[in-house]
């Protein structure tokens, strides 16, 4: 690709990024995935997503219509929704999979051990949630045991997802990990393949901006040695962002 890969730099990140603990995960037994109630179909919850979301005005607005929500069947066994923290309005603009643990105690996307890693690579290429950066998710609620949301519960959000995105109005967009990249892409690629490179994406409205898929940070921390595919797609995020300034 053309960039030189710091591995001191990126072995620094890693080491002293909190390691996950199988222990901790093997601990939480996966439950089983709640069932709606009511007769409302989930294309009647994605039509209902979608209305709330296009009357929203401000990001704020948009927050409190995510909360009051109930399409999503996993709401029920979670303690919150996390939609987003950092820089309304930055040229970048991170979206992950959902919430964990943390961050449904938090109330914040990306503050677990994975999230402590994603500030750290972030702040490699000059990069902050409290300075220029906007982090959210493709789900808004945690699934139970760590699971993958289900396609039912990545659509009834994805109003609530685009909306989000014309909000911002973001120069580039990063989609760490395979949930984000594959479903905001429709791809039927893995992350391996989808990362690294550019797409262009564009919301139902039109809003446009380029996407760049990334190792999700809790990959890289189960898989350092990868670590060199993560610091070169840091590299092509950074250069796309001084040339889209």
């Amino acid at each position: 690709m053309g960039v030189s890969v710091d591995t001191a730099l990126v072995d620094a990140l890693l080491k002293s990024a909190p390691r996950p603990e199988k222990a901790e995960r093997a601990a939480e037994p996966a439950a089983p995935v709640q069932v709606r109630r009511g007769s409302k179909t989930v294309s009647d919850w994605a039509n209902e997503a979608r209305a709330a979301a296009k009357s929203a005005k401000t990001l704020d607005a948009l927050a409190d219509a995510i909360r009051a929500f109930d399409g999503s069947p996993l709401k029920a066994a979670c303690e919150q929704a996390v939609v987003f923290d950092g820089v309304p309005g930055s040229s970048l603009m991170v979206i992950g999979e959902g919430p964990g643990a943390e961050e449904d105690r938090r109330g914040l996307p990306f503050v677990g051990k994975a999230g402590q890693l994603l500030d750290k690579m972030l702040a490699a290429i000059g990069r902050s949630r409290t300075d220029n950066t906007f982090i959210t998710n493709v789900n808004y609620w945690r699934p139970q045991g760590n699971r993958n949301p289900e396609a039912d519960e990545l659509a009834v959000c994805r109003p609530f997802v685009d909306r989000m995105i014309e909000l911002v109005q973001p120069k580039l967009i990063i989609a760490a990990g395979g949930v984000p990249a594959v479903s905001l892409l429709a791809s039927k690629d893995g992350i391996m393949k989808l990362r690294g490179n550019e797409y262009a994406y564009s919301t139902p409205d039109g809003f446009k901006a380029p996407m760049i898929p990334i190792l999700h940070p809790a990959y890289l921390l189960r898989r350092p040695q990868d670590k060199s595919r993560a610091w070169r797609d840091l590299m092509l995020i950074e250069k796309r962002l001084t040339e889209l300034s």
